[in-house]
């Protein structure tokens, strides 16, 4: 006579704290990669015209033909006017790389107790949703479209009332969102529709 001995229960997390983790930071190693080249790029140049002058040798022309037209053309000109607007536009966009989180494509995931983080890319989010659209009975077709704080479903049903496959649909996606353990649950919108009529 054999004894089987219980297995022990999933651990689950609590349900608190919810909502309480953060994006994930970008590294942004390519951005500041390249910016750092061209900064070195654009020293370089520079460092090496001032050396040139310094050793008794006429600066380089588009160096000379910028000073010269900064020194002359007035403030208001157009051509000043759009390189001021251009060189704020790009710090402006370089405070905003620094200052925002980036990683949108990451959503995280409930913090338990410890260091450790975890996260959900959007496409997992997203196939997950679609194969538990595609188990409800009547969907022929899903279409998911997984955001920060929505999930767009658009599911077609071949059979059964659109209501029903709608209510359906909405137990199923709800329960599969719970399952997910997000930080921040995404609201679902659910569009049923008909396949379309051929010819």
């Amino acid at each position: 006579m054999s004894t089987t001995v219980p297995a022990d229960p999933v651990p689950v997390l609590e349900k608190t704290g919810v909502g309480t983790a953060r994006r994930f930071w970008s590294v942004r190693r390519v951005p500041a990669a390249l910016l750092a080249l061209l900064v070195l790029a654009g020293a370089g140049l520079l460092l090496y015209d001032v050396a040139a002058v310094r050793a008794g040798r006429p600066g380089m022309r588009w160096r000379r033909a910028l000073a010269d037209e900064l020194a002359t053309r007035p403030l208001d000109n157009l051509w000043v006017l759009i390189g001021a607007v251009v060189a704020i536009g790009l710090g402006v966009w370089l405070l905003v790389l620094a200052a925002t989180p980036g990683l949108r494509a990451v959503l995280p995931m409930r913090r338990a107790e410890g260091p450790l983080r975890a996260g959900l890319g959007r496409e997992a989010v997203e196939i997950v949703l679609r194969d538990r659209a595609m188990a409800v009975a009547g969907v022929q077709a899903v279409r998911v479209r997984a955001r920060r704080r929505k999930a767009v479903v658009r599911a077609v049903s071949h059979f059964r009332e659109l209501d029903d496959v709608r209510a359906d649909l909405d137990d199923a996606l709800r329960a599969a969102v719970g399952e997910l353990d997000l930080a921040r649950p995404p609201d679902l919108s659910v569009h049923v529709v008909r396949p379309a009529r051929k010819g």
